[in-house]
Formats: structure tokens, C-alpha cells, sequence
């Protein structure tokens, strides 16, 4: 892992991205001609890294470098530069696994934290298309294709622990960005922070989830589940800002946040960013029926596909994981309860999905970093509707987990929180 040296460290623009390409003869000749016909533009629009889309007359490419700082806030809140090596390392694992669900990585430069990776065009970020009433029906299998290729085959399934646990000791060195989640995920929410961006209208709702025990107590399962539980190498922060889309494409993107977790930090994560798309859709002028439906469809084939290739995957799998060795389970009888394992294991992860994806709805809505599905909603009271209504569902996932026994469970319950309201006391026992 390379240390970061301000000395020697040079943050690049859209004026100087080509000279770095120019040095670099790999990618340069993938542009093709000279440095004087290429073109390059910042397109960063997340919250840590410069992003540069450069063209040329042979190719393109796409430049992502790592800041020593948060982009959004700027040098006010430090980062560690080392992000950048963990993203790469999280790409270079998963992609025997999940091929082209993920854009191919060119370079890495371990001394200006620089990754050159395919340029998507002309796909778009999937959160802009959900925001937009845009249907994208193969994004969620797609997504749900990637997240169980790559948790099963870095898992104890599909890998013999020897090598899992060298991917364990590599991926436990990501502090940085972990503390960024355990503070931002697990913790803000349920205190008050400068951080947390509260709008006024939620403030009864802010401060009943930082009073309510049961809550926080469920909280409390989960935050150590995250930290404890290193089943499969998770993406971190899989949710639709982190895939891009076209309506027959989809690829997965910003593994930084890469990390040895729950597998059902990654499903509830995505779940939870689709849910709240089915919320905000409430929020806009207009009938959201049509597209309210897309999305619970969507939701249920995201699940459904996930639960479905995992299994599949296992079943042709060779059993070269020490997690359930195949000798154990040659005869009919140990076949038939194999399968039965498989079945409940699975269901584990769903049963920590859920968890998951509650916690990712409030820090969502109360926390740090929020979502343009709330955020492009005109009028700030029917903005706070919408996100009082994902909250009310959030709680209840936390707080009565056994009323949700399968994805059809949770579709079901989300008309009834659609008019949870303001008051969160109104909904308490929803």
C-alpha cells in the first residue's frame, strides 16, 4: 500500500489530465494521436474523488483520483489518500467474477492515487434515471448478478480460507473510509452532529429516532454485525449512485468502500436506495402509480434475482471453500440437507439485508449525505412527507423485523407508510 507524500503528490484538473495521460505510453496509446487532440472534462459529481472523462482520436478514458481531503467539503475534513489503492485492489479481486457488470480497469498509479478505468458512454448514473421517472428493468438483475458472483466467490463457499483471510488482513486496512461508514451509517443519525442535515420539518422525526431506544438498540445489532461479520468481500456502498446504465447495460462502480462485511450489506444497501425511490416518487407532482410500480417490481426482481444466482452459483460451484466441503454432503441424504442449508443461509442474508437497509434510509434522510431522489422534490413540506414515510418504514424494519418474511412482505407495506406523516408518534406502532 503506497503512503501519501504531499511533497510529490499533484491533484489533478481537466487543464492538466492530459499530461499525465501523455506520460503514461499504455494509455496514451489507447487515445491514440497527440496530447493536443485529446479532450478532457470534470465530471466529479460524488463526494470524494476528481473524475475526468478524456477522449481522443483512437479511444477514451476515464480518470478518477483520489483527494487527501473530502471533495465535498474540501480541506476542512482530511481524508486518507489511500482510498484510491483499496478501490483498486476491490477491482482487481471481484473482476474474475463479475466481468463486464463492471467497467475493465486500465492503471493503477500507486504514487498519485490515479485510476484509469473504461469511460461508459453512453450510460448514465442509475439514481438520475430513477429520479427522472426513466425505467431501467435490467439494472436491478444486473446489479443483483454482480453482488452474488461477487459475494459467493469471496466467501468461505468458494475460497479456501488461506486466501480469504490474506483478502481479510488486505481489506481490514481501509479505516479510513470504515470509520467514515460506522460514524456516518451507524452513529450521526442517532445523535446530534453538525454533520447531520436535518430539514425542519423532519426535526420531530430526527429527534424520536434519537430518543427511541428500541431503535437504537436494533442499531446496536447490526453496527456489530457490520464489524464482525466477514462473510464475503462487500462493495461498501452498493446503492444506485454506484451504478451506471444505459437500458440493455450495467456496470457497477466506487469500490473504495470495499471491505470483508455481511453480505447483506451490499443487498440492503441497494434495496434501500430503491425504496426510497419509491418514496420520493410520492413527493412530485403528478400520478407516481406507473413508476411506483416499476420500482416495487424492480425491487422484488433485485431480491428474487439475487436469491436466485447465489444458489445457482453454489450448486455449480466446486467446493473448493472450506465453508460446507462437499465430502460432507455426497450421499442423497446429505444432499438434500445441503440444500436446506443453502436455502437458510441465504435467508440469513436477507434477514441482514433488511437490518441494513433501514439504517441506510435514515442515514440517508437525517444524516450526512443525502440523495438527490429527496433532494429534487420542490416544496420543502412535500419533500419531508416523502422522507417521513421512508423513516416510518426504516423503524418498523428495525424494531419488528418478523413482520417482513420475504421481499413480497416488505413491497406490500409500502403504501401503507406512503401517508405516515410528520408525526412520528403517529406511526409508532405502524
Amino acid at each position: 500500500m503506497s503512503t501519501y507524500e504531499k511533497r510529490t503528490y499533484r491533484r489533478l484538473t481537466a487543464e492538466t489530465v492530459s499530461q499525465y495521460l501523455a506520460a503514461t505510453p499504455a494509455l496514451a496509446a489507447r487515445l491514440g494521436g497527440a496530447p493536443d487532440q485529446w479532450t478532457g472534462r470534470d465530471v466529479a459529481d460524488g463526494n470524494l474523488n476528481s473524475v475526468f472523462l478524456v477522449d481522443g482520436p483512437e479511444g477514451s478514458v476515464c480518470v478518477k483520483q483520489a483527494l487527501p481531503y473530502v471533495r465535498v467539503a474540501g480541506e476542512s475534513w482530511p481524508l486518507d489518500i489511500n482510498h484510491a489503492f483499496f478501490e483498486a485492489s476491490y477491482s482487481a479481486r471481484v473482476a474474475p467474477f463479475v466481468g463486464r457488470l463492471a467497467p475493465e480497469l486500465f492503471h493503477f498509479d500507486p504514487e498519485q492515487f490515479v485510476l484509469a478505468m473504461e469511460k461508459l458512454e453512453p450510460h448514465i448514473i442509475l439514481r438520475n434515471g430513477l429520479s427522472a421517472g426513466v425505467p431501467y428493468p435490467q439494472a436491478a438483475t444486473d446489479v443483483a448478478e454482480y453482488a452474488a458472483r461477487a459475494a459467493f466467490h469471496t466467501s468461505d463457499l468458494a475460497t479456501p480460507f488461506e486466501r480469504k483471510f490474506e483478502d481479510v488482513a488486505l481489506f481490514a486496512k481501509n479505516l479510513a473510509l470504515q470509520r467514515i461508514s460506522v460514524d456516518l451509517v451507524f452513529t450521526d443519525p442517532y445523535i446530534e452532529v453538525w454533520r447531520n442535515k436535518v430539514i425542519p420539518p423532519l426535526g420531530a422525526w430526527a429527534e424520536a429516532l434519537r430518543a427511541d431506544v428500541n431503535v437504537k438498540s436494533a442499531v446496536a445489532r447490526w453496527r456489530p454485525l457490520y464489524l464482525t461479520k466477514a462473510q464475503s468481500l462487500i462493495h461498501g456502498d452498493l446503492h444506485s449512485g454506484s451504478a451506471m446504465v444505459t437500458p440493455d447495460d450495467t456496470r457497477v462502480i466506487d469500490g473504495e468502500f470495499a471491505w470483508f462485511g455481511p453480505s447483506g450489506f451490499d443487498v440492503g444497501d441497494f434495496i434501500a436506495h430503491y425504496v426510497m425511490a419509491w418514496f420520493a416518487k410520492g413527493g412530485h407532482a403528478g400520478e407516481p402509480a406507473a413508476y411506483r410500480a416499476r420500482i416495487a417490481a424492480d425491487i422484488a426482481a433485485f431480491w428474487s434475482g439475487y436469491e436466485r444466482r447465489f444458489l445457482a452459483i453454489w450448486d455449480a460451484s466446486d467446493g473448493v471453500g472450506d465453508g460446507f466441503p462437499p465430502s460432507h454432503f455426497a450421499d442423497p441424504a446429505g444432499r438434500a440437507r445441503l440444500n436446506s442449508l443453502q436455502r437458510a443461509y441465504v435467508a440469513e442474508i436477507f434477514r441482514d439485508a433488511l437490518g441494513f437497509a433501514a439504517i441506510k434510509i435514515i442515514r440517508r434522510i437525517i444524516g450526512n449525505a443525502q440523495i438527490a431522489d429527496f433532494l429534487v422534490i420542490e416544496g420543502i413540506e412535500r419533500r419531508a412527507e416523502a422522507q417521513a414515510a421512508a423513516l416510518a418504514l426504516a423503524r418498523s424494519l428495525l424494531i419488528a423485523p418478523e413482520r417482513f418474511r420475504d421481499i413480497a412482505d416488505v413491497i406490500a407495506a409500502l403504501p401503507r407508510f406512503a401517508t405516515a406523516g410528520l408525526d412520528p408518534l403517529a406511526t409508532r406502532n405502524g
